[in-house]
């Protein structure tokens, strides 16, 4: 049996949840080999990331979609902390936020981000960019 894919999508607009959760259905690879798991905040990512509280049984993710406007913690200052932790840096981490900003691109980098992007304004546009995701990080690549 294939391993299921573990997903952390990191946001705090009910509708961008939404919409991520319908375009991993639609997506006939990703419809019944995923998980996905969503935090709110980046002190609720971070406690998941690191099992505390709650999460104790949280499974560690193959892939981090974050969100760079989030409260509490922004999405930067939880990007440098996975990517200073020895247990979580080799978890690819997805910008995937409204921002197309110059800076944040380059803040995102900077920090280690594996990719930035900005997220599609239309439903088919963003299942587009899930099967770009899908096919780049779980059949082109090797990860650790």
């Amino acid at each position: 049996m294939p391993k299921i894919i573990e997903i952390l999508l990191v946001e705090d607009n009910p509708g961008d949840v939404e919409i991520t959760r319908d375009v991993l259905k639609m997506d006939r690879f990703f419809r019944n080999m995923h998980h996905l798991d969503v935090v709110e905040d980046g002190v609720e990512a971070m406690d998941f990331l690191h099992r505390k509280g709650g999460y104790s049984e949280a499974p560690r993710p193959d892939l981090i979609l974050l969100d760079l406007n989030l409260p509490h913690k922004d999405g930067h200052m939880v990007l440098a902390e996975v990517k200073q932790n020895d247990d979580l840096k080799s978890i690819p981490v997805v910008i995937l936020t409204a921002s197309d900003d110059k800076e944040d691109v380059r803040i995102s980098y900077d920090l280690q981000a594996n990719c930035y992007i900005s997220k599609p304004s239309n439903l088919f546009e963003f299942l587009d960019m899930i099967k770009k995701l899908r096919q780049f990080w779980f059949s082109t690549v090797i990860l650790p």
